[in-house]
């Protein structure tokens, strides 16, 4: 599959998925928890919606290749080629309002993430990367992404969507990043991620994350310059506790903190 084939396939599929979702947002739309009893896990119709449009596309498309969606699980997840899909990332943003979420689009080649898109359909943007390159389109222009140099904790912006998404031990951890930083933010979801690419915020560090949370971002951060991993400097690719920087120097420091 070349280049051009897929950047115009990755296009539509951000369309189809665009066009399930603004209907929905701002509109009195019904919420269902999926937690059972646990912390509030929405889902809304919209999630719905955009991920059966996305599906529907690939599988017209590409009928070979694997799904790992966040609302309809796994298909054939071993297959050569899988997409990864969240529909609507910051669904808590969405349902209050707030436009701080995007739909995630990642592709899997051989087990390994090699292209990753954030839409946001509301707002108008999209933060593409391949791991080799990070481009950005929307309101602002179409430009090309980096990373800032940060080689310090003391002078880093921090986001976390929610200390509270923490177990209590994590969040102990977490602490200990927090009260060293420049400057700390709450929420923000995939848009905290884009923003390490654009070079605007220096960590993002998270737990309880999916792969479909965190697959789609990786090229788009790695390929404006930055690094993601796990708490322990593993790989990101299930999951788990999550740390995405710009600059090695300042996750090094942060992953220190965090092991205790």
């Amino acid at each position: 599959m070349g280049a051009v084939d897929f950047a115009a396939f990755v296009e539509e599929l951000a369309r189809v998925a665009g066009d399930a979702i603004r209907p929905y947002f701002r509109t009195a739309l019904g919420v269902e928890d999926k937690s059972r009893g646990a912390a509030f896990d929405p889902v809304t119709a919209a999630d719905r919606a955009a991920e059966q449009a996305m599906r529907a596309l690939i599988g017209s498309t590409f009928p070979d290749h694997g799904i790992i969606g966040e609302e309809f699980g796994d298909d054939r997840p071993d297959a050569p080629f899988v997409w990864v899909l969240d529909p609507i990332d910051g669904t808590k943003s969405f349902i209050a309002g707030m436009p701080a979420w995007g739909t995630l689009i990642g592709l899997l080649k051989d087990g390994a993430p090699v292209y990753g898109m954030m839409h946001q359909p509301f707002i108008g943007e999209q933060f593409f990367g391949d791991g080799q390159g990070t481009r950005y389109r929307g309101p602002a222009g179409d430009r090309r992404m980096a990373t800032r140099a940060c080689a310090s904790i003391a002078d880093a912006v921090l986001f976390t969507t929610s200390p509270m998404l923490m177990r209590d031990d994590e969040r102990a951890r977490y602490a200990e990043v927090e009260k060293r930083a420049r400057l700390a933010r709450y929420g923000g979801d995939c848009y905290a991620y884009c923003m390490v690419a654009a070079g605007y915020v220096d960590l993002v560090i998270e737990a309880g994350l999916k792969a479909h949370d965190i697959v789609p971002l990786i090229p788009i951060i790695e390929g404006a310059g930055g690094m993601v991993t796990d708490w322990n400097g593993g790989s990101a690719l299930k999951g788990g506790r999550i740390i995405a920087a710009g600059d090695k120097r300042v996750h090094a420091q942060a992953l220190k903190l965090l092991a205790g």
